[in-house]
């Protein structure tokens, strides 16, 4: 039951629950205290030590009833699927099936088939015959586990698992004995054909629950690492809500990395006016020590973004990823150009962020002209440009062969404390045809190409650590 508790604590990983070694052995506790008689109390006491947040809580129980489902798989002759709705098989429902007529039939081909009646007297032809519901669901689980059913992760992998475990269950000796009776041409041949069938469509039915288990959170992590090394300019529409939920998760994560603690200052320059009032009401004695605090001044970020047609799918994430950190990033103010520039932080005060995104593209898109939006920077925010200031600026510098205004980029590179270009483009064609980036780049103090979620990811990261 430990290697199934390991097993399941692995499936919630797989389904972004975290849960680290100290927790595992928290859990395999709480197993042992609670035992395993009870499924209701043991899901509540494993949810407990496992589930740390409502959505967690909701995963936990999704994937404990999948993983730990009780229902018994049917491999009667006769019996019809149950009704929508109908319960499931309790577990002690091993009640035979009346199958005399194919019983007979088998009997009596065993008397002249060897092979046949060797089948018969394996204990899984006895399972099948007598429809033991127990032995059988228990076989397949141990013929899973045996195979390495649960390291299953794409779907080409389903006919493979299947076949491994019917031969772990022996079926292999069946096929034998229907070659024989095949060519004896006995009576018996299509009942033993229906018991082989009834078997390899359980088996596949329960390879394909355990596919559906296990598979389904590790395709979620291999599509997400797919999108995230992916062009955003490239990322078809039907993928850009999972883009945005990669969004959120990238920056929940960073921000449990970067989120400021507070601390008790007991170091820098005593205040000792104030240690010696607070002393007052104890004769004087000074019991308690105060220090002087000095006010840093705090830092704020200027995010500059193209959105023009090349480059508006990119300005889109960065404002999302700027915006979703916004309770651990320094204040933000946002700018928006083509041809002209306009500052459009008071649509991200006013609207959701999906929606201040879809209203800035369409007021300030259009036809690219970076020295005219430098103009407008400059005289927006030029002034309001210090030490404790970032500028990143997100654009392919490609300015349709008009005057750069290369001198506003240097003014901001002297007052700034660090200024970030972000390229959507290639490094191999900046400064080709009427790209500026070659020039602009002596105006900035550190420029990357940035075209995917990971390259963003690594860059916002560098830049919490930069302004902490």
């Amino acid at each position: 039951m430990q290697s199934n508790l390991v097993n399941f604590i692995q499936v919630l990983r797989t389904h972004d629950v975290r849960v680290s070694p100290a927790e595992t052995l928290d859990a395999m506790a709480v197993a042992k205290t609670l035992g395993y008689s009870n499924r209701t109390i043991l899901r509540d006491g494993l949810s407990m030590a496992l589930a740390k947040t409502p959505e967690e809580d909701a995963i936990f129980a999704r994937c404990f009833d999948r993983f730990f489902q009780q229902q018994l798989s049917d491999f009667s002759l006769d019996q019809p699927p149950p009704e929508e709705g109908q319960e499931p098989p309790s577990l002690s429902d091993t009640e035979p099936v009346e199958t005399d007529g194919e019983q007979a039939l088998l009997q009596d081909a065993a008397e002249n088939s060897p092979e046949l009646q060797t089948v018969m007297q394996t204990p899984l032809m006895e399972a099948l015959v007598n429809n033991d519901r127990n032995a059988l669901t228990t076989a397949m689980s141990q013929a899973g586990e045996s195979v390495g059913l649960q390291q299953i992760q794409i779907f080409t992998q389903k006919g493979q698992f299947t076949r491994r475990i019917l031969d772990e269950l022996g079926e292999q000796h069946i096929r034998s004995a229907i070659v024989a009776l095949e060519r004896n041409q006995s009576p018996a041949l299509p009942g033993l054909q229906r018991y082989r069938d009834i078997l390899r469509e359980q088996v596949r039915d329960y390879v394909e629950s355990q596919y559906l288990l296990h598979a389904e959170g590790l395709n979620e992590q291999f599509m997400d690492d797919i999108l995230s090394k992916t062009r955003l300019s490239n990322i078809e529409h039907r993928y850009l809500h999972r883009v945005h939920e990669l969004v959120r998760k990238m920056s929940k994560k960073l921000a449990a990395r970067h989120a400021r603690k507070r601390r008790t200052h007991k170091r820098g320059q005593l205040d000792m006016a104030k240690t010696m009032r607070r002393g007052i009401p104890h004769d004087g004695v000074m019991f308690n020590t105060y220090w002087r605090q000095t006010k840093r001044e705090k830092p704020q970020i200027l995010a500059i973004c193209d959105v023009s047609g090349s480059v508006a799918a990119y300005a889109k994430f960065l404002l999302l990823f700027l915006y979703s950190l916004q309770d651990i990033l320094p204040r933000v103010r946002s700018f928006a150009f083509s041809s002209k520039l306009g500052e459009v932080s008071d649509l991200f005060d006013d609207y959701p962020v999906e929606k201040a995104i879809e209203l800035v593209n369409w007021k300030y898109g259009g036809a690219t002209d970076y020295g005219s939006s430098l103009l407008d920077f400059a005289s927006l925010a030029m002034d309001d440009i210090n030490s404790n200031t970032t500028v990143i600026i997100l654009g392919d510098a490609r300015n349709n062969n008009g005057d750069p205004k290369l001198e506003i980029m240097r003014s901001i590179y002297q007052r700034a404390r660090q200024v970030i270009w972000l390229n959507p483009e290639s490094r191999r064609v900046w400064g080709g045809g009427d790209s500026e980036m070659l020039r602009y780049q002596s105006a900035c103090h550190f420029t990357a190409e940035c075209n995917n979620l990971r390259q963003l990811e690594r860059i916002i990261d560098q830049l919490l650590k930069s302004t902490r």
